[in-house]
């Protein structure tokens, strides 16, 4: 962060907090958050926060920063274990781009240390049952919620608003991709019957949940949410893509499936199932969709540009899960 965008930030700081006197004593800029820019910023009086600010370039489909600050609202008055939000600036003139800021919470993220640690979390039986306590305080704030009508109307049936979300997706790309045609298919066949929509999350994935060896200190990136079935948050979280090839544990690679369940409650394991090929499909779509960022020089980066790469692997996967529910 240059000089002048450190000076504004105090300036704007300082008012918000009403602390005349604060101080930036450093700020950077942490790895990873291709969408997102995240830093690290230590406040005099001992102060540990977060500031969260745009990329370049953000997919269409995620949200903004003000509305994300309302769904960290939102969840952390529902008893969810998120970062406390604490300020809001959607003065693009200070940063360049609306930001809010959070408190700093202690853990790890990492995908890759995540699934080969026995200890985070509390062992891996009791990190999923308590992946799986988190969901359901999210899956608990339900509509109409007058601080998250950005979200829209929910839908009447989930399941078909996604695949037609996904043929919109898929109709845009330049290249055709009939595997994930195919898998929509399969979809629109296999549907589970419509049930009521309440908040998901939409990205509960390992690389989105903090632990340290007690438990879950944060569920983060928020950007995502939608009024959708409960059961997407729990098939995007155990679908293959997001183990992190530690493939024997469901749970996002983390702890058993039955463990999951077991802290969630009530769990109808076939839509479960279902939107596990649903997060395979969408998580192609948003592969490509982020290849597409590097390709049209609009943001180069090689993070995205590898990203196209994975899509044939779960077109792979598609195709072998759909078999294995054909022949069911």
């Amino acid at each position: 962060m240059d000089e002048a965008r450190r000076a504004r930030l105090t300036a704007w700081l300082r008012g918000a907090t009403g602390d005349a006197s604060l101080v930036i004593e450093s700020a950077a800029l942490l790895s990873g958050g291709a969408i997102q820019q995240n830093w690290a910023l230590d406040i005099s009086g001992g102060r540990a926060w977060v500031l969260r600010t745009d990329n370049a370039a953000t997919l269409a489909v995620s949200h903004g920063r003000a509305e994300e600050y309302a769904l960290l609202h939102a969840a952390f008055s529902a008893g969810v274990t998120v970062p406390q939000p604490l300020f809001l600036c959607e003065d693009a003139r200070v940063l360049g781009a609306p930001f809010f800021v959070m408190k700093r919470v202690a853990g790890t993220a990492a995908g890759h240390r995540v699934v080969r640690s026995e200890t985070l979390g509390g062992g891996r039986a009791a990190c999923a049952r308590a992946l799986g306590r988190e969901m359901a305080r999210i899956h608990s704030i339900t509509p109409p919620r007058a601080d998250l009508a950005f979200l829209g109307t929910p839908p009447d049936d989930p399941c078909r608003a996604f695949i037609i979300d996904q043929h919109a997706a898929l109709d845009r790309q330049r290249t055709p991709r009939p595997v994930l045609e195919w898998g929509l298919r399969h979809l629109e066949r296999t549907a589970p019957p419509p049930m009521p929509a309440v908040l998901v999350h939409n990205d509960f994935r390992t690389g989105n949940i903090m632990l340290d060896e007690h438990g879950v200190t944060a569920v983060l990136d928020w950007e995502f949410s939608l009024w959708s079935d409960p059961h997407a948050d729990l098939g995007w979280l155990c679908a293959k893509c997001w183990r992190f090839g530690n493939d024997a544990q469901e749970a996002g690679g983390i702890g058993p499936r039955a463990a999951l369940y077991e802290g969630y409650g009530a769990v109808d394991d076939s839509r479960v199932r279902w939107w596990e090929v649903a997060a395979h499909i969408r998580w192609a779509s948003i592969a490509v969709d982020q290849a597409e960022r590097h390709i049209s020089g609009v943001e180069r980066s090689l993070e995205l540009a590898l990203t196209g790469h994975m899509v044939p692997a779960l077109e792979w996967e598609i195709l072998r899960m759909v078999e294995t529910r054909d022949a069911a």
